[in-house]
């Protein structure tokens, strides 16, 4: 579930590691489905070993630890969490930073269904391993007229297409769906056929809503998998107008009521009053 605001929470509460050294890399032997892992534990264990944390940073849905020749790259997906507190279970840790010279004494990367990823890379590797073909512009940077102009050149439903990080990096099912609602899309539209108005406020509601996400620290969702770094729930749920609110009312038109669709295999909520074709 992370997406761009949950991620970008993660980032912000792990700054305090920032100039640590990493004493050690426990691999901790998890029972539960194994994460990829790229090298091998022991390889990146070894060279991390008396490395400084020079930094951390997100690109896309990607929480980038940095050394001054490494980039740690782990990638939440649906369950994971990177946390420098005690994470929810310790049966699902799948890899901890022990660590010197700072407050929190280690980095623990957590993941309940074994679906993310630990990469290790030279640091000027990242470009052309984790960008460069793969992500388009971060939502949060991305301006209006190439917003328009990525999202307008496919045909695509305009909400699968806003899950395409090719075309916009961070933005996951559930901003999606918010968005959508916020601008008065209809999200089974074709991306082609919207016009640059409604692409002018599709954008604007992006910012909004993603940065107000951040300042709430992400969402926590009912099964209560995401927890920010400090192992503490967010808080933008309780300002959700769609999603996972299946024929409930709508609050911004008090009709309704709100609708679920599966599109790309994704579910879809909307209010078809509020996001006529």
């Amino acid at each position: 579930m992370p997406e761009l605001p949950e991620v970008e929470t993660m980032c912000r509460g792990l700054r305090p590691v920032i100039g640590a050294l990493i004493n050690r890399v426990v691999d901790p032997k998890c029972t539960y489905r194994p994460v990829v892992c790229e090298p091998s534990m022991r390889s990146l264990a070894a060279r991390l070993r008396g490395q400084a944390i020079t930094g951390v940073s997100r690109i896309g849905k990607r929480v980038i630890i940095e050394t001054q020749r490494w980039s740690l790259v782990l990638q939440p997906k649906m369950t994971g969490l990177v946390s420098i507190e005690e994470p929810p279970s310790r049966e699902h840790v799948r890899l901890i930073l022990e660590l010197s010279g700072c407050e929190p004494e280690s980095v623990t990367f957590w993941d309940r269904r074994g679906l993310g990823t630990i990469l290790l890379i030279e640091r000027d590797q990242v470009v052309s391993r984790l960008v460069t073909g793969k992500l388009g512009p971060d939502a949060l940077v991305i301006s209006c007229q190439e917003f328009t102009s990525r999202l307008s050149s496919t045909r695509r439903p305009i909400k699968v297409a806003l899950l395409d990080q090719k075309i916009v990096a961070g933005i996951g099912n559930l901003y999606a769906s918010e968005m959508l609602h916020a601008a008065g899309i209809d999200p089974c539209a074709s991306s082609a056929a919207i016009d640059s108005r409604a692409y002018a406020r599709l954008h604007a509601e992006m910012l909004i809503i993603l940065n107000l996400a951040i300042q709430y620290e992400g969402s926590t969702l009912s099964d209560g998998t995401y927890r920010n770094a400090l192992n503490q729930a967010g808080s933008y749920q309780n300002e959700h107008k769609v999603y996972d609110r299946a024929g409930q009312p709508c609050p911004t038109c008090g009709t309704g009521p709100i609708q679920r669709i599966v599109q790309a295999q994704r579910s879809t909520f909307f209010c078809a009053t509020c996001q006529r074709p």
